[in-house]
Parts: structure tokens; sequence; C-alpha cells
């Protein structure tokens, strides 16, 4: 039997619900492959009172018979034979009279999984569910009614931004995130993968933490084996993965990836206007839409530059599987089976290995928090960039101290030459005169390796090592 890896918080949330005083309405989304229906499944031990799966690209008939045969297998346990529904006001009376037959002294957990499948066009599935639980599961105390699905899009628009029946109704909202390195790193043990942290760090440059990706890993290969393996062979399984990922969750989802790709072009990330002029789409409401569909989705993430104002957000790809296929698999042929094999090391791999690392650490905040002792510090997060100069990493901290972080991935100790460090001097001043900041500038460096103790190294206030990504948050 498979383990349940980490999601420490999510597994707390969950089980709280079946000691709750009252009905429980509980959103579980996120993007697909990262472990949404394993999750629920493990926590709750299969033991549910009901359970339906949406079935995909069917018409509302098929979805009604689908549930009206799952629910006649439930329904045996009562002696009763449910009369196939008409509609979802049908179905989802008949779900609350087999539930009113059942005994049970515990809370009664309801599954639904791929909601948005369930919703076929002109289905009348909301209006149904809404009246399902207003009417009914909201009236009572025992009811836990958790609903799952991938389409972002959908799940935000329906639910949890939901105008009408629904509006507030929703109790909880978990979006499930890719795994962590402390995750990767615990899954890849469960699997008898035994890597030490830089094969689990290219691992995870360039699948993410996404749990289905790490399954296929094999552990009697190498981690630059396994990735060739599974990106660049001639069957690989994540050559069509990026295409199918993103049709899978965003109605017309070329214009998500005319964003992604926009946002691949540049590390820093992008403004509104630069995405639109990159992606050639047009600004209104439809952008944002977008924007925020990735975002909720893991994709991209949305920050401000230093002393910026918020409409100056910017946009940043941080979904690294996005950037690899966009980076390596789209630019290579199936002929070429040995491609990464033959790529480490190369100018092309240090190029996206300094991009990718950086995008690791700024999905490990709370890890380098931790390591640099101010886990308890209020602290806000952002770059900061001038004509001259670019920060790509600061932590502003109440106590009167900006750790300037500098992110730089290496296969050795990294070495601070005089001219990195009349650059990093040069950088300093430059942000402390743009900024007019009065707090202490703490140099902080993040490196695979740490640093090589030189006539520089002494100007680094923080040398921090790969080691520390690893830790529990």
């Amino acid at each position: 039997m498979e383990k349940l890896i980490g999601r420490k918080k999510e597994i707390e949330r969950l089980k709280a619900y079946t000691e709750s005083k009252k009905s429980e309405f509980v959103v579980v989304y996120g993007r697909r492959r990262v472990g949404k229906t394993f999750l629920i499944r493990k926590v709750f031990n299969n033991e549910f009172a009901f359970q339906l799966t949406g079935l995909a690209n069917v018409t509302k008939r098929q979805q009604l018979l689908q549930f009206h045969l799952t629910l006649t297998k439930y329904a045996k346990e009562v002696d009763w034979e449910p009369t196939p529904a008409n509609n979802w006001i049908e179905a989802f009376h008949q779900l609350s009279q087999y539930l009113e037959m059942k005994p049970s002294k515990n809370k009664i957990v309801i599954f639904l999984d791929e909601l948005p499948w369930l919703d076929t066009q002109n289905s009348k599935f909301i209006p149904a569910l809404e009246h399902f639980w207003n009417s009914w599961a909201s009236t009572r105390d025992d009811i836990v009614l958790i609903v799952c699905g991938s389409a972002a899009s959908w799940m935000l628009n329906h639910l949890i931004k939901n105008r009408g029946g629904l509006h507030n109704r929703i109790t909880d909202r978990i979006q499930l995130a890719p795994f962590s390195l402390a995750e990767t790193e615990a899954f890849l043990t469960y699997k008898n993968a035994v890597y030490n942290p830089y094969q689990i760090l290219i691992l995870y440059m360039a699948l993410g933490g996404i749990p289905f990706y790490l399954d296929f890993i094999k552990p009697d290969k190498s981690a630059i084996q396994n990735i060739n393996d599974l990106c660049f062979e001639q069957n690989a399984p994540f050559r069509l993965e990026y295409e199918n990922l993103y049709a899978s969750l965003f109605n017309k989802h070329g214009r998500h990836l005319s964003i992604v790709e926009a946002l691949a072009t540049k590390g820093k990330g992008l403004t509104r206007k630069e995405i639109i002029k990159r992606s050639k789409m047009t600004d209104g409401g439809g952008l944002s839409r977008i924007l925020k569909e990735l975002e909720e989705s893991n994709f991209i993430r949305r920050y401000n530059a230093f002393g910026k104002k918020t409409k100056e957000n910017l946009y940043q790809l941080i979904d690294l599987y996005s950037l690899f296929y966009l980076r390596f698999i789209k630019k290579t042929s199936v002929d070429d089976e040995n491609f990464w094999l033959n790529a480490i090391e190369t100018p092309q791999f240090y190029a996206w290995a300094g991009y990718a690392f950086e995008m690791v650490c700024l999905l490990h905040i709370p890890q380098i928090k931790k390591e640099l002792g101010i886990s308890g510090v209020q602290t806000s997060v952002s770059t900061w960039h001038s004509p001259t100069a670019q920060i790509d990493l600061l932590i502003d901290r109440k106590d009167q101290v900006i750790n300037i972080c500098e992110m730089k991935f290496s296969i050795n100790s990294y070495t601070i030459d005089k001219k990195y460090a009349e650059n990093l001097r040069n950088k300093m001043g430059a942000f402390r005169q743009v900024t007019k900041t009065k707090k202490a500038l703490f140099l902080t460096t993040i490196t695979t390796y740490g640093l090589k103790n030189n006539q520089y190294s002494g100007m680094v206030q923080s040398d921090l090592k790969m080691g520390m990504l690893f830790e529990k948050s």
C-alpha cells in the first residue's frame, strides 16, 4: 500500500473536520498531478459515505448514469434501490435520501472528485449542488462535503468566487502545492531512490515537486539518467505532458501558454504591460482572469518590486517543469535520445540551472528565513532593479535589516572573485542610493556547496548552502 508522504498541514486540516460541530464544505484544488485525490483518499482511508468521480468529455446523461450506478452500489447497504435521475436536482435529492437512511455515529463524509467534469454544458449542476448544500447538508451538523478538481478556472469561478447560492458557504479551501524539497527527498527515499542533495536538486529543478512525475523515477539510475529517459527518449512520458497539462486545466489554454512562454523569456519576471507586448494579448479583464488562474495553479507568482506600488506587480514563471520544457524538451529532436546526458555542464545547462536554482530558492523562503534565524521576524520579500543593477531576492525585516540575497548555482564551492566582489559593492551602493533606506544591508549568498574562503568571502554576512533548503518548514 502506498504511503502518504508529507502534507502535514493539509492532513491536520482535513482531519479536524471530522471533529467539527457543524457541517463543512471543503474545496481542494491545485494543478494536475499534484496528488489531491490521493491525499483525500488516504486521510479518510477511503471510508466515504458516498464518493463520485466525474467522467471526462461525456454528456450530462452519461454523468447521471454514472451517478446512478454509484449510488445504487452504496444504497445496497440500506437495502434501497434508487431509480435513475433525470437531472441533478433529482440526483442530489436521492443522495440526501440515502444518507438519511444510512446510520452513522460519526461525520458523514461525501467526496465529489473531478467536480468540473460533472458540470457539463447546460446541465445545471451548480444550482443543484447549491440546493443540496443550502437546503439539506448545511442544516445538519454531521456532513463533511469535500469537492476536488484540477481545472483552476472552473474551481475559482464556480465555487471559490461564486456569487450565487454558494457565496460564502464554503468553509475552507485547500490549495495543494507541489512538494517541497524535504517532501521530495522523503518521497524518493520511500521509493528507495537514495540520492544526495545535489541529485535531488537537479531532479527538482527539472520536474518540480510533482508527486506523479517523481513516481516515474527509477532508483537504479542517476538523476541525470532519469531526466534523460523521462524527457528526451523517443517515447518519453514528459515530451507530450506540457500541452496536455495546460489543456486539462484551462479553457482556451492557448492564451495561458502565450503568457507562460512570455514569462519564460525573462528570469526576474514581467510587468502586465510587458506580458501584453511579448504575448501579443490585449489588455482587459480576460488577461486578469488568466493571470489569476495561472497564479492559483502554482504556475506563476505575483510579487512587488521593492518600493513599488501594487499596480506595478511583476509576474514570474515558477513552474519548474514548464521552464525545463521550454528551455530544452521543446527544442530537441526525438532522434537526440541522449541529449541531456551530453548537455550537462554546458553553457546552456548552466544558464538554465542558474534560473531554476533561483526559482527553487524562492519556493523555499520559510527555509531561508529559518536558516537566517529570523522565522519569527516580520518580513516582506521582493526584488529590486535599476538601470544599472538588479537584486533578485530581498528580505526586508522589521528589525531594521535587509538581507540582499545572491543565489548562485555551482557544481563546486562558489568563488567570489575580484570582478564579482566589485559588482556586489556597486549593487549594494546603488540600492542604498536609489531607495534611501537607512536599514542595515546584510549580504547573503545561497549556493549549492557554499562559498570558497578567500579575500572576498568576508564581505558576506550569511553563507547558506543548499542543504538548508531541505529543512522542513
